[in-house]
């Protein structure tokens, strides 16, 4: 009895082993398992990175191909990828300025009139004023004369409550300076034909028009006494409103949801200008930057397939690497690589994950933001947007990194795109004079994202050189489309010897 007992001991103790055995392999195995998909998770970082490569080497050849496409552009109409527009404006804001001038800024969706009251080189800008409105959809694909019968009405009651002392003299019209932000050929300070509607708008009628012609006919069934005295970009009004505080601005940067630079060139240096030669010598260029492309820049799968799943495939390459549309997409693409073929989040792919989009460059800056011990904000932002949970430490700041690596490649790739427009100014080296040349950045992306605006000033400086790099400014040129299209209104005034 007892020599059975003992054997079912040994039995059982025997197989409590095995189980025991059998238990640590399957954990030895769940580890394997798990290290194995993180050593393919960092695999795919690791990758990412070194594609996203931008050593000073490579910056600089992806700023001399902007000069070189500057060149071609300014040469012929549809000699480059850059379509280096003339705007007109031969003369900017010189602080001098009196009156009360409009604006109308119509970049999208909403659209905001203001109205500036100057007061000359001793008192600047006196008072300025706006209203804001959004365009209901149903105008944003009807006809010409809705929309802008919509916009005057808007325009008239602003005015309608103003008080007495913004009255003009006797004799005198208002004028306004329109800032529209969709594609247009300018063919003077104050006329120009819309090519095509973006940002959801689809009104046939308007396209191959003049668009000052349609505002300014709608102003008058409206009953306004109104001129237009420019018609310009947010580019320009950037450019505009940083000139009238600081006469050394000559270029002005927008990155914000697009991308855009304008910058003053010699009228001389315009092959393709055929009009008289402006007073001042010079002349505000539009680049249209965003469309840049070069084989020098950095891409990678994720922003192939992006761009191939674009509205715009092959066009707006620069704008795709560079700006806050894209930045949270490009991070989310990479991230779904991992949950895909990593299981970084898990055996399950998050959903979410799987939505274009859904991670928006704001979030992405949260999070890259995060400077706690735990990095809450990372978690809470995946838990919110992405509905994932529960995650580790270790995963957090894997996350962080990758936003690291999209928004410096990013705000690297702009320093590059300024150092090429100052090297076609001349600019990019050490003058005679020591002379200083500002640019002008607005837009919420460099306003808002603490790590990219850093990012791209420092590479800058380190592009240029400590000596140049003195005389180098950037300057945050707050709401300059606005107040820069009243202050163009102003130095294009029909009423300037007055």
């Amino acid at each position: 009895m007892k020599e059975g007992m003992g054997k079912v001991a040994v039995g059982a103790a025997v197989i409590g082993a095995a189980a025991v055995v059998g238990v640590a392999a399957l954990v030895v195995r769940q580890r394997m398992k798990t290290s194995g998909r993180w050593a393919r998770a960092m695999a795919i970082v690791k990758e990412f990175e070194e594609k996203c490569g931008t050593p000073e080497g490579k910056l600089k050849q992806v700023a001399d191909a902007l000069t070189v496409e500057m060149h071609a552009g300014l040469a012929s109409e549809g000699g480059s990828k850059l379509k280096m527009l003339i705007s007109y404006v031969d003369s900017l804001p010189t602080g001098n300025e009196k009156g009360v001038f409009y604006a109308l800024d119509l970049g999208g969706t909403n659209f905001r009139v203001l109205r500036v009251e100057l007061g000359g080189r001793e008192e600047g800008i006196i008072h300025q004023e706006f209203a804001e409105a959004s365009i209901p959809p149903a105008l944003m694909c009807g006809n010409s004369d809705a929309l802008f019968d919509y916009i005057a009405e808007k325009l008239a009651s602003f005015i309608d409550e103003e008080e007495q002392r913004f009255h003009q003299p006797a004799g005198r019209q208002r004028e306004l300076g329109f800032t529209f932000s969709f594609p247009v050929m300018q063919t003077s300070i104050n006329s120009g034909t819309l090519i095509r509607w973006t940002k959801g708008f689809s009104i046939d009628d308007a396209v191959g028009q003049d668009i000052v012609a349609e505002l300014t006919e709608a102003l008058r069934r409206k009953g306004v006494e109104m001129r237009v005295a420019a018609l310009v970009n947010d580019t320009i009004g950037t450019l505009a409103g940083g000139r009238y505080t600081n006469n050394d601005v000559a270029v002005a940067v927008i990155l914000g949801t697009g991308t855009n630079a304008a910058y003053v060139e010699r009228a001389q240096a315009i092959p393709k200008w055929h009009g008289p030669l402006p007073q001042s010598g010079e002349m505000v260029i539009n680049m249209e930057w965003g469309n840049f492309r070069s084989s020098h820049l950095p891409l990678t799968e994720y922003d192939h397939a992006l761009d191939v799943e674009s509205l715009n495939p092959g066009e707006q390459i620069f704008e795709k690497l560079t700006s806050g549309m894209y930045l949270g997409e490009i991070l989310r693409r990479v991230l779904l690589k991992m949950a895909v073929e990593a299981s970084f989040f898990g055996d399950v792919v998050p959903p979410k994950l799987e939505i274009p989009f859904v991670l928006r460059t704001p979030d992405m800056s949260a999070i890259h933001n995060d400077s706690s011990s735990d990095l809450r904000v990372v978690g809470s932002k995946l838990k919110d947007i992405l509905e994932i949970s529960n995650t580790s430490l270790k995963t957090r700041r894997v996350i962080v990194e990758l936003c690291n690596i999209v928004a410096t490649r990013g705000a690297r790739l702009a320093a590059a795109g300024v150092l090429g427009v100052l090297k076609k100014m001349g600019r990019d080296s050490l003058t005679e004079g020591g002379e200083k040349t500002v640019i002008a950045m607005d837009g919420g992306l460099y306003e808002h994202y603490t790590e990219y605006r850093e990012c791209l000033e420092s590479t800058l400086n380190e592009l240029i050189g400590e000596e140049a790099a003195a005389t180098i400014v950037v300057e945050h040129s707050n709401d300059g489309s606005g107040i820069g299209a009243a202050l163009l209104a102003a130095s294009n005034s029909l009423y300037l010897d007055q």
